[in-house]
């Protein structure tokens, strides 16, 4: 019977006058159904009575009888009609725990049952008298996971202080003594900070592509320096023909090697950091998920076990540092120099221009200078006042050696700057650890944190333990001072001649290092009257 009941349409079901599903069904004496209320209604608008089917008039108003077996009927297709009209579950909505095959949206959740039911399934909740008192809330999926484990209540709060979900009997309990929000409060206070996180991964993400297109454009750099040098080699060396063939192939390894170094390094902070990019979109995508979440629970439950950041190097303190090649040729060609004495000037200009170009703007600092040494208002010009002052105790003075430092200090990176020393007869330069002793006599080396030009009677020298005795082709005007930091490299060249004096390779730097000038005395027959003085670069020298 109920096969065939679900097979009819809802035409056989419904009333001629309203249209709809009969509702309380009665019958004319003329055999035809109507809703109890639709033709009672219909007749007392009558002046005459009659069936609105078949129009049969009665003598009077007829006497309605109740159909029974229609009525049953009729219950029964409206509950088929029911089944039929609820909404299958979505993905995002809470499907029916009693339902099998195609499960249906659930309307309510039972917190006695621990199930969602449909609308159909609920129905015995609405019915039976004992079931009528289980507390019904709206449909939540993992229903299980809602309760409270200990009073077997729904977690509705949360605990600021021990930031969990608890329910009101915890309230009362070990939690009696907490701050506690709805669900939805700490939720809106939570996706509002994982907004915050979202920010700042993105940010963390950018900054780290930054880097990756620094490094990247460094590298661009250092292959362009690369290529010149090379080129600028082979020039040299083809000019000389099978002499120093062996020469040529020397530089060019060198500087490849130091190329390739410098690429590896490159290469492994650019893996480094796409690991952490990878690892901050990972974060990101989980981030992203639970700002989608809607459920208050589900979200606080996961928000308090995202996983901290990953950890991640603090990337503005690395960088790629492009190799240096000064002096690599100049060093390959030392065997040969007599047969390549023409080749080495030119390249000894070639390398001047080079370091030219790391030129910086010093001034001198008064604070440390020695009592004796006069300076220029501008900073830039020093000599011996023959009579020493007496100034403020400055702990950053030299107080023996009749030296000043610049204001400048450089802890990386590669600086050049020029000195004037035309009409002198003694002087010294080069540049110094900050930390040097200032306050005593001390021997003047690279160990002691020295490293030093210095010209006296005796000639040029290199200051070192011992002396290193240099070659002086001609009276020197200007002095260059190059110091690549990270190579551990301090050159000096004779600007006007264009030519290399010396170069201290091989050195470690640990702290900042400062241009030093020593202006040397200024003797009582009037000699080395003179200032040093800081000149500007100018590479048309």
């Amino acid at each position: 019977m109920a096969s065939a009941i679900t097979s009819w349409s809802e035409e056989n079901f419904s009333c001629s006058i309203c249209l709809d599903v009969l509702c309380s069904p009665v019958s004319t004496p003329c055999g035809h159904n109507f809703c109890r209320t639709c033709i009672t209604k219909y007749w007392d608008e009558q002046v005459k009575y009659k069936c609105p089917v078949c129009n049969k008039l009665f003598d009077t108003r007829p006497d309605l009888q109740v159909n029974t077996l229609l009525s049953e009927m009729v219950d029964r297709f409206g509950t088929s009609v029911r089944v039929r009209e609820q909404p299958y579950v979505e993905p995002a909505e809470v499907p029916c725990d009693v339902c099998t095959g195609t499960q249906l949206k659930a309307v309510k959740s039972c917190l006695e049952c621990f199930m969602s039911f449909c609308q159909t399934h609920l129905e015995p909740h609405q019915r039976v008298t004992v079931l009528k008192k289980h507390r019904l809330a709206e449909p939540m999926d993992r229903l299980e996971d809602r309760m409270c484990k200990i009073h077997d209540r729904l977690l509705e709060l949360f605990c600021q202080t021990e930031q969990v979900c608890v329910c009101q009997f915890c309230t009362g309990g070990d939690h009696r003594s907490h701050p506690v929000v709805p669900l939805k409060e700490e939720y809106e206070v939570k996706m509002a900070q994982l907004g915050k996180i979202e920010a700042e991964v993105q940010q963390m993400i950018q900054e780290r592509q930054n880097n990756i297109q620094e490094i990247k454009d460094k590298i661009k750099c250092s292959k362009a320096d690369a290529d010149r040098e090379i080129a600028d080699g082979v020039q040299v060396i083809t000019a000389l023909m099978r002499c120093i063939e062996r020469c040529q192939d020397d530089l060019n390894q060198m500087v490849k090697e130091r190329l390739k170094s410098t690429e590896k390094q490159a290469e492994d902070l650019i893996k480094e950091l796409e690991q952490e990019i990878e690892d901050l979109t990972n974060r990101s995508s989980e981030v992203k998920q639970l700002s989608h979440t809607k459920d208050h629970l589900h979200f606080l439950q996961a928000f308090r076990s995202l996983k901290d950041p990953p950890p991640t190097r603090d990337w503005t303190t690395v960088e790629v540092r492009p190799p240096s090649y000064v002096g690599i040729l100049r060093r390959s060609l030392d065997q040969l120099e007599e047969t390549l004495s023409m080749e080495m000037m030119k390249l000894h200009d070639t390398e001047l221009k080079i370091v030219q170009q790391y030129e910086v703007d010093v001034t001198l600092d008064p604070d440390t200078a020695q009592p004796r040494l006069i300076l220029s208002e501008d900073g830039r010009q020093v000599h011996d006042g023959c009579v020493e002052r007496k100034l403020l105790d400055n702990p950053k003075r030299f107080t023996k050696q009749l030296c000043v430092l610049t204001r400048q200090s450089f802890s990386s990176g590669r600086f050049y700057f020029e000195v004037k020393v035309k009409d002198k007869t003694g002087w010294g330069l080069g540049v110094v650890r900050e930390s040097i002793n200032r306050n005593s006599f001390i021997i003047v080396t690279p160990e002691t944190g020295y490293w030093t030009l210095y010209y006296e009677e005796y000639g040029l020298l290199f200051s070192d333990d011992p002396d290193v005795r240099l070659p002086l082709r001609a009276e020197l005007q200007k002095v260059g001072v190059f110091v690549d930091y990270d190579e551990g490299l301090v050159s000096f060249y004779d600007v006007e001649a264009r030519v290399h004096i010396y170069s201290a390779t091989g050195c470690t730097f640990s702290e900042p290092l400062c241009p030093i000038l020593c202006p040397s005395l200024y003797d009582y027959k009037g000699n080395n009257s003179a200032p040093l003085i800081i000149s500007p670069v100018n590479q048309t020298d």
